[in-house]
């Protein structure tokens, strides 16, 4: 009886710490089929979709060193490639990746035009007050918004069009503070994802709404970026103009 004991405590002991060691999903069965639907969703309407990192407290999965851009980029480096609307490798990327954020590689079906959150708050107000037809439009973090557009292609003539390189250069980011425009070569964030600080990606209009073409919302953007940008160096003009004889 003690030597059938040892054996069954053993064997309990071995299958407690398998337990422990299973990953554990970050969301509940609900929550992980909200994210599956809506991952679809995306692929429904022709969109491209490839995993992402996630964060890790306030640090990226890619445990790179100072990662410029946690839990916003491809996992792989051959993204372009991989993304895809098939069904089952979307599902079988879910459930086998149940942290994984996901981008949309842009250029292909549908171009991104990422502004400031301020700026495209009043924009899209401004358009659907107007009557124009805005297709998907998503927050990003606490600083941006993404509207979804139908792509331009490629023209004839490449030097009227530029590949977008803005998230493969996270570097040069902070050079651009009005509007990016994600075509050939670039790619998203893609709600739902999470960020680092608690901070997600989720959609303020969904994919089910069609994609306009880019130049019907292009007016109104830009004449919002700019006001951004205009207002932002005015607030550091008066906030220089104050601070300075302080300082001395």
């Amino acid at each position: 009886m003690g030597a059938d004991f040892s054996r069954a405590r053993g064997s309990e002991s071995r299958f407690s710490h398998w337990l422990r060691r299973r990953p554990k999903p970050q969301q509940g069965d609900a929550d992980g089929s909200a994210r599956l639907a809506l991952l679809l969703a995306v692929a429904e309407a022709g969109m491209p979709i490839a995993p992402a990192a996630h964060p890790v407290g306030y640090r990226c999965s890619c445990e790179r060193v100072g990662c410029p851009t946690p839990a916003r980029h491809p996992i792989s480096f051959a993204w372009q490639t991989q993304s895809t609307t098939d069904r089952a490798q979307i599902e079988r990327w879910a459930l086998s990746q149940p942290q994984a954020n996901f981008i949309t590689a842009t250029g292909m079906i549908h171009d991104v035009l990422d502004v400031p959150l301020s700026a495209g708050t009043q924009a899209l107000e401004r358009l659907l007050a107007a009557g124009i037809d805005v297709g998907p439009v998503a927050r990003s973090g606490d600083d941006r918004m993404l509207f979804f557009t139908a792509t331009r292609g490629t023209p004839e003539d490449e030097d009227e069009w530029w590949p977008c390189e803005l998230d493969c250069h996270p570097e040069t980011m902070d050079e651009h503070p009005g509007l990016r425009w994600h075509c050939r070569g670039s790619y998203v964030l893609l709600p739902p994802a999470m960020l680092p600080g608690e901070l997600d990606v989720h959609w303020v209009r969904g994919p089910e709404n069609p994609l306009p073409d880019p130049l019907t919302l292009l007016e109104t953007l830009t004449d919002a970026c700019a006001r951004f940008v205009g207002s932002a160096e005015q607030s550091d003009v008066d906030h220089e103009s104050v601070a300075w004889p302080m300082g001395r």
